[in-house]
């Protein structure tokens, strides 16, 4: 630790209003306060209210901050901040905006009449110590007797009624993602590809070759075949693929973000948005232009300003496994000498640590394990076949997963079927796998039918 500087984790509550933008606004409040900053975060649950039952369910998360401030004197920033945010406190533990805890400062124990750390009560609550198991679960409370982690205590508290899961927001007014809830649906991500030179349906949708109208009428018939997520990508990510500059990938996004604004939003309202981009002017446009989500196959890595931009932002985003480019990804599939799960495993948390150190909060972040990108067919088949093992990979568990294995090249040779447009057989097994595995979200081409698919699949394991 550098000297003068202090190691904190705080609790994080909200109950009241847009939950996720209260509990991101006192985060961001902390980074712009010069005595403090926020080093990472935990996921976000839902937990019921307790002593006062008579209110809404609250979203509780922690963070990690470093601090030049004392206990009592963070304590008075802290509550500065939820002052400013707008709580007002009516009853004791009673319905508030915004709630900030000190859980534990350095090793420290502090005993006063404002303050007591380690918080009160912290090692018999679910809804302290999960959270806390998401940053440092072999970590030990300070006179902890015998010695324990914090994942040991976890362990010992009664089973739930109801296991706590993770909320990953996708869009205001849609449902969040809930990966450890076993009843949830599959989202299914359409694929709405406006280049002339994607893999599979390149030219299809590509304006000025597809005018506003059909695209309008494409997203129309993707919704109606149960698309929760719409998928726009203006570069083409196949090996070797030419690269457009930023503004002609905009041009090609624009358009079908103006048709779908331009559709009822009876029909659009359940639907998130997202952008298939590794640019973050195009990201910040598109937001901008009514986009939720970004979708990187480089989970930030090739272009510098992407996660900073996505702080800014604050918007969800996907972070996918991939080595290298587009462009030389194919040459980088030697996964020894730990392995194939164990090694993306490591890079993708890897990506995680380099997105939360830019700012990113870990309930906004959805992964992608990368089938075809920088993987051989076995190696694809692997991530399928073993994909329940990468989920709980250190790092990266309680995060929600996007699997895409729709027409890819692997599918082809092993069905053998050349033209990628009938490959929709091997597609659903492929995506059949990916459910069975736990994907919160697949990415299709074909709705209607992997719609289908996910319905079956969802009835078989999501029980």
């Amino acid at each position: 630790m550098v000297s003068g500087k202090h190691r904190v984790f705080v609790a994080l509550g909200s109950n009241q209003g847009d939950r996720f933008r209260n509990i991101e606004a006192a985060c961001n409040e902390i980074d712009n306060d010069e005595h403090m900053s926020v080093l990472q975060t935990s996921c976000l649950y839902e937990t019921a209210p307790m002593y006062v039952l008579d209110q809404d369910n609250f979203l509780n998360g922690a963070c990690e901050i470093e601090t030049t401030l004392g206990p009592l004197a963070l304590l008075d920033r802290l509550q500065a901040i939820e002052k400013r945010l707008g709580r007002r406190k009516t009853i004791d533990k009673g319905p508030r905006n915004i709630d900030l805890d000190i859980l534990l400062y350095d090793d420290e124990t502090v005993e006063h009449e404002r303050l007591q750390i380690p918080h009160k009560l912290m090692l018999e609550r679910e809804f302290v110590l999960r959270p806390l198991c998401d940053i440092i679960p072999h970590e030990s409370p300070p006179s902890s007797h015998p010695i324990r982690t914090f994942s040991d205590y976890l362990r010992r508290l009664p089973p739930p009624e109801s296991p706590l899961s993770p909320l990953t927001p996708l869009a205001p007014g849609i449902p969040p993602l809930t990966p450890s809830t076993s009843t949830r649906k599959t989202h299914l991500m359409s694929i709405l590809n406006v280049t002339p030179d994607s893999f599979s349906d390149g030219g299809l949708h590509h304006h000025p070759t597809s005018t506003p109208t059909s695209i309008a009428t494409t997203i129309q018939t993707h919704i109606t075949h149960g698309a929760t997520i719409l998928d726009i990508g203006g570069q083409s990510t196949r090996p070797h693929a030419p690269q457009i500059s930023a503004s002609e990938e905009l041009s090609r996004i624009l358009p079908a973000l103006t048709a779908f604004h331009s559709l009822p939003s009876s029909l659009t309202s359940p639907v998130t948005l997202s952008i298939d981009t590794y640019r973050a002017s195009v990201a910040a446009s598109a937001v901008a232009a009514g986009a939720h989500l970004i979708n990187d196959v480089s989970a930030g890595s090739m272009d510098p300003d992407m996660l900073p931009t996505l702080v800014r932002l604050g918007c969800t985003v996907c972070l996918m496994h991939m080595r290298g480019t587009p462009d030389t990804m194919t040459r980088l599939t030697d996964y020894e000498p730990l392995g194939l799960i164990e090694t993306v495993g490591r890079e993708l948390a890897e990506r995680v640590r380099a997105a939360e150190k830019a700012g990113v909060r870990r309930w906004r972040i959805i992964l992608d394990p990368g089938i075809g990108f920088a993987k051989t067919q076995d190696q694809n088949l692997e991530l399928l076949r073993r994909f329940g093992e990468l989920r709980e990979h250190e790092g990266l568990r309680g995060l929600p997963w996007l699997v895409g294995t729709s027409r890819k090249g692997f599918v082809g040779k092993i069905t053998g079927v050349k033209e990628a447009r009938e490959r929709v057989w091997g597609t659903a097994a492929a995506v059949t796998a990916a459910v069975q595995g736990g994907a919160e979200v697949v990415r299709v081409h074909d709705v209607r039918e992997m719609g289908q698919v996910v319905k079956m699949a969802d009835a078989i394991w999501r029980v």
